[in-house]
């Protein structure tokens, strides 16, 4: 059998990431008539067959699904607009993406510690340290604002930052804004609402498109009948 053959035969793969979009997928999967096998917060496998033969998840970690779709270890993913945004600006094309499934909703926003005046020092073109996970996109919205900023790249227990001291201000994902609340810390800015999209590699897409493409319209139905 040619490496083609076997390839066009192999099950498609699925790059997911654990908790919140991996639970927000599954409706989508059993809206295409697919049962995942077992969930990963209780299994530790990190590949995860299905109902159907023909399609298996990989679990790997949220910024590292664009990796693997992009570089064809899985043929698409699930990604949020912040991990897509970080990813695009070191690797530019190769995904295709063509489905916001409007999952996993939240905000990518500012936040300071309270009683910290946020508009003062912005406006008196104060230098100021920002701790954030998002650094691209943290530039990005610095810079248009005339802004300078030192950015420390975290990644986890961001709201830690200012209370200890180590940054001004942070860039991250809010969601109900609790966590900021239980840290005596404050929203000040939106940068961008932030959802997840399907994202397909562009040679899967050409070369196994007869198995792709129902599953990518299955999608597009079930987020449109939401």
């Amino acid at each position: 059998m040619s490496p083609a053959n076997a390839n066009a035969q192999a099950p498609l793969t699925l790059a997911l990431s654990k908790g919140r979009i991996f639970e927000e997928t599954l409706p989508l999967l059993e809206a295409a008539g697919i049962q995942v096998s077992e969930n990963p917060e209780s299994s530790r496998k990190l590949i995860l067959s299905t109902s159907d033969p023909g399609l298996r998840l990989i679990i790997v970690r949220a910024s590292d699904v664009p990796t693997y779709v992009q570089y064809g270890a899985a043929d698409f993913g699930i990604a949020g607009k912040d991990v897509l945004f970080e990813h695009a600006a070191q690797h530019p094309g190769g995904l295709y993406q063509p489905i916001d499934l409007n999952i996993a909703k939240c905000r990518l926003c500012v936040a300071v510690r309270e009683g910290f005046d946020y508009e003062a020092a912005v406006g008196q073109g104060s230098r100021l340290r920002v701790a954030t996970k998002y650094v691209q996109a943290a530039r990005e919205h610095f810079a248009r604002k005339g802004v300078y900023v030192d950015l420390i790249k975290l990644y986890g227990s961001m709201e830690l930052a200012p209370l200890v001291g180590l940054a001004d201000a942070i860039v991250d994902l809010v969601s109900t804004g609790g966590t900021l609340r239980a840290n005596h810390l404050m929203e000040v800015e939106e940068i961008a609402h932030i959802s997840s999209r399907l994202i397909v590699n562009q040679a899967s897409l050409k070369t196994r498109a007869q198995a792709l493409q129902p599953l990518i319209d299955a999608f597009a139905k079930a987020t449109a009948d939401k």
